[in-house]
Protein backbone atom coordinates (compact mmCIF):
# COMPACT_ATOMS: atom_id res chain seq x y z
CA UNK A 1 0.00 0.00 0.00
CA UNK A 2 1.60 3.18 -0.76
CA UNK A 3 1.97 6.22 1.76
CA UNK A 4 -0.98 8.19 0.12
CA UNK A 5 -3.31 5.13 0.16
CA UNK A 6 -2.86 4.83 3.91
CA UNK A 7 -3.86 8.48 4.45
CA UNK A 8 -7.48 7.40 3.12
CA UNK A 9 -10.12 7.39 5.48
CA UNK A 10 -8.13 7.45 8.58
CA UNK A 11 -9.31 6.43 12.18
CA UNK A 12 -7.53 9.83 13.22
CA UNK A 13 -6.49 13.31 11.86
CA UNK A 14 -2.74 13.24 10.44
CA UNK A 15 -0.69 16.01 12.15
CA UNK A 16 1.15 18.73 9.88
CA UNK A 17 3.11 21.86 9.84
CA UNK A 18 3.73 24.10 7.29
CA UNK A 19 5.43 27.46 6.97
CA UNK A 20 4.71 31.15 5.15
CA UNK A 21 8.03 32.25 4.03
CA UNK A 22 8.21 36.34 3.55
CA UNK A 23 10.56 37.69 1.78
CA UNK A 24 9.47 41.66 1.71
CA UNK A 25 5.82 41.85 -0.14
CA UNK A 26 5.79 38.42 -1.05
CA UNK A 27 5.39 34.96 0.08
CA UNK A 28 6.70 31.87 -1.07
CA UNK A 29 4.28 29.29 -2.31
CA UNK A 30 4.48 25.45 -3.98
CA UNK A 31 2.01 23.84 -6.37
CA UNK A 32 1.15 20.32 -4.84
CA UNK A 33 2.60 17.68 -6.67
CA UNK A 34 0.77 14.75 -4.64
CA UNK A 35 -3.10 14.26 -4.03
CA UNK A 36 -4.89 15.35 -1.89
CA UNK A 37 -5.50 18.72 -3.90
CA UNK A 38 -2.58 17.55 -6.74
CA UNK A 39 -1.51 21.31 -8.70
CA UNK A 40 -3.32 23.46 -6.22
CA UNK A 41 -0.88 26.30 -4.50
CA UNK A 42 -0.09 25.96 -1.11
CA UNK A 43 2.68 26.27 1.70
CA UNK A 44 5.43 24.25 1.86
CA UNK A 45 4.57 21.80 4.49
CA UNK A 46 4.25 17.99 5.38
CA UNK A 47 3.72 15.54 8.42
CA UNK A 48 5.46 15.89 11.35
CA UNK A 49 7.40 13.09 12.54
CA UNK A 50 7.21 11.57 15.86
CA UNK A 51 9.93 13.48 18.52
CA UNK A 52 10.00 16.32 15.93
CA UNK A 53 8.64 19.73 16.94
CA UNK A 54 5.94 21.58 14.82
CA UNK A 55 8.80 24.29 13.95
CA UNK A 56 11.37 21.77 13.11
CA UNK A 57 8.65 19.63 11.09
CA UNK A 58 7.98 23.15 9.12
CA UNK A 59 11.69 24.13 8.49
CA UNK A 60 12.34 20.49 7.35
CA UNK A 61 9.44 20.01 5.06
CA UNK A 62 10.67 23.96 3.68
CA UNK A 63 14.38 22.34 2.88
CA UNK A 64 13.13 19.46 1.60
CA UNK A 65 10.44 20.85 -0.61
CA UNK A 66 12.11 23.47 -2.05
CA UNK A 67 15.54 23.81 -0.69
CA UNK A 68 14.91 27.16 1.49
CA UNK A 69 16.17 27.75 5.17
CA UNK A 70 13.77 30.70 7.14
CA UNK A 71 13.76 32.03 10.21
CA UNK A 72 10.76 31.19 12.09
CA UNK A 73 8.91 33.76 13.61
CA UNK A 74 5.24 32.85 15.01
CA UNK A 75 2.81 30.29 14.79
CA UNK A 76 -0.21 30.75 13.16
CA UNK A 77 -3.77 29.18 13.65
CA UNK A 78 -4.24 25.81 12.46
CA UNK A 79 -6.18 25.03 9.49
CA UNK A 80 -8.61 21.64 9.57
CA UNK A 81 -8.51 20.24 5.94
CA UNK A 82 -11.56 17.10 5.67
CA UNK A 83 -12.44 15.71 2.58
CA UNK A 84 -15.80 13.80 2.74
CA UNK A 85 -16.42 10.88 0.00
CA UNK A 86 -20.71 10.81 -1.45
CA UNK A 87 -21.24 8.88 2.15
CA UNK A 88 -19.98 11.57 4.28
CA UNK A 89 -17.37 9.96 5.57
CA UNK A 90 -13.78 11.40 6.03
CA UNK A 91 -11.56 10.18 2.63
CA UNK A 92 -9.26 12.84 4.43
CA UNK A 93 -8.47 14.82 7.40
CA UNK A 94 -5.58 16.98 8.86
CA UNK A 95 -4.64 19.08 10.77
CA UNK A 96 -1.89 21.75 9.73
CA UNK A 97 -0.40 24.10 12.30
CA UNK A 98 1.32 27.28 10.06
CA UNK A 99 4.54 29.45 10.65
CA UNK A 100 5.19 32.69 9.84
CA UNK A 101 8.93 33.04 8.98
CA UNK A 102 11.11 35.26 7.31
CA UNK A 103 13.05 34.60 4.45
CA UNK A 104 16.92 34.09 5.27
CA UNK A 105 18.34 34.02 1.27
CA UNK A 106 18.75 31.92 -1.68
CA UNK A 107 16.46 30.92 -4.41
CA UNK A 108 13.31 28.15 -4.06
CA UNK A 109 13.64 25.29 -6.76
CA UNK A 110 10.88 22.54 -6.57
CA UNK A 111 11.72 19.26 -5.27
CA UNK A 112 9.42 15.88 -5.70
CA UNK A 113 6.58 17.20 -3.62
CA UNK A 114 6.00 20.46 -5.43
CA UNK A 115 5.19 21.07 -9.44
CA UNK A 116 6.33 24.55 -8.98
CA UNK A 117 6.77 27.64 -7.01
CA UNK A 118 6.66 31.43 -6.75
CA UNK A 119 6.91 33.96 -4.51
CA UNK A 120 3.08 35.88 -4.77
CA UNK A 121 2.25 38.99 -2.79
CA UNK A 122 -1.07 38.24 -0.83
CA UNK A 123 -3.43 39.93 -3.39
CA UNK A 124 -2.16 37.35 -6.13
CA UNK A 125 -2.88 34.74 -3.97
CA UNK A 126 -7.12 35.33 -4.37
CA UNK A 127 -6.52 34.75 -8.06
CA UNK A 128 -4.74 31.24 -7.95
CA UNK A 129 -6.88 27.87 -6.49
CA UNK A 130 -5.44 27.15 -3.58
CA UNK A 131 -5.76 24.82 -0.22
CA UNK A 132 -8.71 25.64 2.03
CA UNK A 133 -8.01 28.78 4.25
CA UNK A 134 -4.82 29.75 2.71
CA UNK A 135 -5.65 33.55 2.67
CA UNK A 136 -6.67 33.74 6.12
CA UNK A 137 -3.43 32.49 7.18
CA UNK A 138 -1.18 34.34 4.69
CA UNK A 139 -2.91 37.74 6.36
CA UNK A 140 -2.25 36.64 9.57
CA UNK A 141 1.49 35.43 8.49
CA UNK A 142 2.00 38.76 7.14
CA UNK A 143 0.56 40.50 10.47
CA UNK A 144 3.08 38.77 12.46
CA UNK A 145 6.06 39.90 10.11
CA UNK A 146 4.76 43.68 10.23
CA UNK A 147 4.57 43.56 13.89
CA UNK A 148 7.97 42.26 13.99
CA UNK A 149 9.36 45.38 11.89
CA UNK A 150 9.99 48.74 13.05
CA UNK A 151 7.90 51.34 12.05
CA UNK A 152 10.53 54.71 10.76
Amino acid sequence: MSESESRLFPARPFVGASIAVIRGDRVLLAARANAPMRGVWTLPGGLVEAGETLAEAALRELREEVGLEARVVGVLSPTEIIDRDAEGRARHHYVVHPHAALWQGGEPVAGPEALGVRWARLDEVAELATTPGLVGTLTEAFARVSALEPVL
